[in-house]
């Protein structure tokens, strides 16, 4: 099964002729039910006011649409809270045309918290508790995301959990917590390319009045004397700049809406030259979703 957050995109691997299972994993908008019904298989949900009208599309057009319940296990993403949990899967169970799945959690994703033992434990006391009062067998059990793989690999045996949604242990080859390489995954799929635009010699502090810049952010500086810098063709629109790794000899400064500054160790760098980025999970989103930026498969 492969899945993705956004509806845009499953219509695009639809359209590009892949025909496996697809999953949708982030709470639908009630504008986008008939297209969440009619392109993905399952979906991950929280309201019962989306899960209904899932119902409803489903019904007009004869399918039936799979739904797993997220829970809230303290990460304050989307989850339902547990002692509401009953009451929305049986409300779930109730509606016509919709296949209740399973139950699954986040964690990790917004405040940064572990998806650790306790949870994973919480996660199974909840699930066999609710197919007790239920009457139902959950077939999926979904334990979060590859920041679960270190427990996966290790504590995972005694759990109920049986479905994990991956993305940046596949491409980076890291699982999120303590970005520890995975087995043997590559960690450098993905380099990202940017041309240098302008290389000066420049004084390191700014002069005139400072306020803050174009993004609200004020920020101090200190004399280092002048440095050798040069200013790529990528900025914050393209990029999450922190989560670039430049190669070594240059280091990354700052950032603006289309450019980059960076400064190197001597005058090496020429205007036309690119310059080859390492990426972290939060570049790779942004320079992934860029149309500015081209993509090339090798």
């Amino acid at each position: 099964m492969l899945a993705d957050s956004r509806i845009e995109n499953i219509e695009r691997m639809r359209r590009a002729g892949i025909q496996v299972p697809l999953l949708l994993t982030r709470t639908p908008m009630l504008s986008q039910v008939e297209r969440v019904v009619e392109h993905c298989e399952i979906s991950l949900n929280t309201e019962i006011t989306v899960i209904h009208a899932l119902s409803l599309a489903a019904t007009k057009t004869g399918r039936t649409h799979g739904v797993i319940i997220m829970v809230e296990l303290g990460d304050l993403r989307e989850g339902v809270m547990p002692d509401l949990l009953e009451s929305v899967m049986a409300y779930t169970l109730s509606q016509s045309n919709i296949s209740l799945e399973g139950i699954g959690v986040n964690l990790t994703c917004r405040h940064g918290v572990s998806p650790d033992k306790e949870k994973m434990s919480r996660l199974s006391e909840l699930v066999k508790a609710l197919e007790t009062i239920l009457s139902v067998s959950l077939p999926v059990i979904s334990g979060g995301n590859s920041a679960n793989l270190l427990w996966a690999m290790g504590e995972h045996k005694a759990s109920r959990v049986n479905h994990l949604r991956l993305g940046e242990a596949i491409f980076l080859g890291k699982e999120t917590l303590t970005q520890t390489r995975v087995m043997d995954l590559h960690e450098d799929v993905f380099t990202l390319y940017a041309e240098v635009i302008e290389m000066n010699r420049k004084p390191s502090l700014p002069w005139g009045e400072i306020r803050k810049n174009a993004f609200g952010e004020y920020k101090k500086y200190h004399d280092r004397g002048e440095v050798n810098q040069a200013i790529l063709a990528i900025g914050r629109q393209d990029v999450y700049p922190q989560g670039l790794t430049p190669p070594k000899g240059i280091k990354l400064q700052d950032a603006s809406s289309d450019h980059l500054i960076v400064e190197t160790a001597d005058n090496s760098l020429s205007v036309g030259e690119e310059v080859a980025f390492s990426l972290d999970y939060a570049a790779l989103l942004s320079a992934m979703t860029s149309p500015y930026i081209t993509k090339v498969y090798a």
